[in-house]
């Protein structure tokens, strides 16, 4: 099991990189005035889970299994 600073860095570290992938949709959107694609929604929604899943992993575990029955 990873201890609390582990957890912390791998939260962090994906916050940075979901965080940049949101600025680079966000400059095409207003700037270029183009939608994303529907596979940089996906991947940044799987972004958004993974988070969920360090910083909550019974809570991810539950709405995986619930979304997968719907």
């Amino acid at each position: 099991m990873a201890s609390a600073s582990e957890k912390k860095e791998d939260v962090k570290s994906k916050l940075r990189e979901l965080r940049k992938d949101l600025r680079v949709i966000h400059t095409r959107v207003t700037e270029e005035t183009v939608m994303p694609e529907p596979e940089e929604v996906r991947a940044a929604m799987t972004q958004l889970e993974a988070l969920l899943a360090v910083i909550e992993p019974k809570s991810a575990k539950k709405s995986k299994s619930k979304a997968s029955t719907s």
